[in-house]
C-alpha cells in the first residue's frame, strides 16, 4: 500500500475548494504573471537570436569568419597579392576548424552611367566561391560566373547603387580604373544583391576574380587574399591562432569581429540589455509569488493552527504551501509556453510585424527556434520561483496554534 501524503491531499482540497474566494483570484493574477514573463522571455530570446542569425549571414556573407592578405602598414585599395600556391591555401584542411576557403581581390572604381558617376568597390571572386554563404543576399538575377579561357563581364551590385544609378538587369556600365596607365571596362549587371547594411550595399559590387588580375597585372595564382568559413563561430580566436601559424611570414589575418567591430560590440550591447531585462522579469515573477503564499497562509491561518494543535510539524505545513506554490508556477509555465511559442510561430511563419530595413537591416522581426534554450528557460524559472517560495513558508513556523485558532 502506498503511503499516505497528508500536505499533497490538503493542498489538493485547498485548490478545489478555493472557488471564487480572494486568494483564488490573486493566485489567478500569480499565474498569468509567471506566464507572461516566461512568454516574454522565450520571445525576447527567439527575436534577439534570429536577430543576430541574419546580421551575422549578412556579414560572414560578405567578409567569412577570417580574413588574411598581404600586411602593409597603411591600408589601401592597392593590393599586393598573396599567392595561391601558399601553404595556407593548399593545405588547409590541416586546420580541423576550417570548414571552407576562396580567394578574393578589392579593387576601386568609378562606376559611370549616362547621368551619374558612383564610386564603387569591386570585390573579385573566383571558382572557390561561396555562393550558398551569399544566395540568400540575392534579389535578381544570377551571382557571376567565372569565365573559363577570358574574365567575365558580368557584374553583380546592391539595389540601393541600382535605384541611385537608375540601374537594372542586363543594363551596361562603363567601369573607369585609376591608375597607371588608366583602366576602362564595360561589364553587364548580371544580378542585384541586398543585405540591409550600409557597410555592404553604399559601395561593393561582385566581379570576375580574373579581370582584378588582368587590370593589376596579376598572375592567374595571385589573389588579393583569402576568406575563410568557419564550422564553429565560436571557435574563430583559436581557430586565427592555427591560421596564422600556418600561413606566411608577410601575411595577416583579421578575424571578422576586429574587421567589423562596431557591429559586434552593438551586438554585444544588445545582449546585456537583454539580460538586464530578463532579470527584472523574474524578481518581478518571484516578488508575485512570495505575495501570494503570503496571502494563502494569511487565508489559512485558522487551519495551520488547527494542523499544529493536533501534531503537525512545521515541515508538513509548509509543504502544503509550497506544493500550492509549485502548482502555481506549473500552470504558469504551461500558459507562458503556449503564448510565447505561439506568438513565434505566428510571427516566423506569418511575419506579422514589419520593420525599417534601412533602421534594423531587415524588413520583418525575425525569429530563430532554440528548444533547448526553451527548456533551459523553463528549469530556471520553475527553480528560482520555487526557491524564493520556501522565504513565505517560513512564517508558518512562527504561528502559534493558540493564536491562530483565535483568528478570525
Amino acid at each position: 500500500m502506498p503511503s499516505f501524503n497528508l500536505p499533497l491531499f490538503i493542498a489538493q482540497r485547498i485548490r478545489r475548494t478555493q472557488g471564487q474566494s480572494f486568494s483564488a483570484t490573486v493566485a489567478r493574477i500569480g499565474v498569468a504573471g509567471i506566464a507572461m514573463g516566461l512568454a516574454v522571455m522565450i520571445i525576447s530570446f527567439a527575436i534577439l537570436g534570429g536577430f543576430k542569425d541574419r546580421i551575422y549571414q549578412k556579414i560572414f556573407s560578405f567578409g567569412a569568419h577570417l580574413q588574411v592578405s598581404y600586411f602593409e602598414v597603411n591600408d589601401t585599395f592597392q593590393e599586393k597579392p598573396v599567392s595561391t600556391e601558399s601553404k595556407l591555401y593548399r593545405q588547409y584542411k590541416r586546420i580541423p576548424e576550417i570548414a571552407h576557403i576562396q580567394s578574393f581581390s578589392l579593387k576601386a572604381a568609378l562606376l559611370k552611367t549616362e547621368n551619374e558617376v558612383q564610386g564603387v568597390v569591386l570585390k573579385g571572386i573566383g571558382r572557390d566561391f561561396n555562393q550558398a554563404a551569399f544566395l540568400p543576399n540575392m534579389k535578381e538575377g544570377k551571382l557571376v560566373t567565372p569565365g573559363d579561357t577570358s574574365y567575365s563581364l558580368d557584374m553583380v551590385i546592391s539595389r540601393k547603387l541600382a535605384n541611385q544609378l537608375n540601374l537594372k538587369l542586363n543594363d551596361d556600365v562603363f567601369l573607369y580604373f585609376v591608375q597607371t596607365p588608366p583602366r576602362v571596362r564595360k561589364l553587364t549587371i548580371s544580378g542585384i544583391y541586398e543585405t540591409g547594411m550600409e557597410e555592404f550595399d553604399e559601395s561593393i559590387a561582385l566581379c570576375d576574380i580574373a579581370l582584378l588580375q588582368r587590370l593589376n597585372n596579376w598572375g592567374n595564382n595571385e589573389v588579393g587574399g583569402f576568406e575563410i568559413f568557419l564550422k564553429d563561430f565560436n571557435q574563430i580566436e583559436e581557430a586565427a591562432g592555427k591560421v596564422f601559424n600556418l600561413m606566411d611570414f608577410y601575411m595577416k589575418v583579421v578575424p571578422v569581429t576586429e574587421q567589423y567591430l562596431q557591429i559586434f560590440d552593438w551586438l554585444s550591447l544588445l545582449n546585456n540589455n537583454v539580460a538586464i531585462f530578463l532579470a527584472l522579469i523574474l524578481f518581478v515573477a518571484c516578488f508575485n509569488m512570495v505575495a501570494i503564499v503570503l496571502i494563502l497562509i494569511m487565508e489559512r491561518t485558522q487551519m495551520i493552527g488547527l494542523l499544529k494543535a493536533l501534531g503537525s510539524q512545521d515541515g508538513q505545513v509548509r509543504r502544503i504551501f509550497l506544493i500550492s506554490g509549485i502548482r502555481l508556477v506549473g500552470e504558469g509555465l504551461l500558459w507562458g509556453n503556449i503564448a510565447g511559442i505561439g506568438f513565434c510561430a505566428l510571427q516566423y511563419f506569418f511575419h506579422l510585424i514589419p520593420l525599417d530595413a534601412e533602421a534594423y537591416y531587415m524588413d520583418t522581426v525575425p525569429i530563430e527556434w532554440n528548444f533547448p534554450l526553451i527548456m533551459v528557460l523553463n528549469a530556471v524559472v520553475f527553480v528560482l520561483v520555487t526557491l524564493i517560495l520556501l522565504i513565505p513558508t517560513a512564517i508558518i513556523s512562527r504561528i502559534q496554534p493558540v493564536k491562530a485558532l483565535r483568528f478570525s
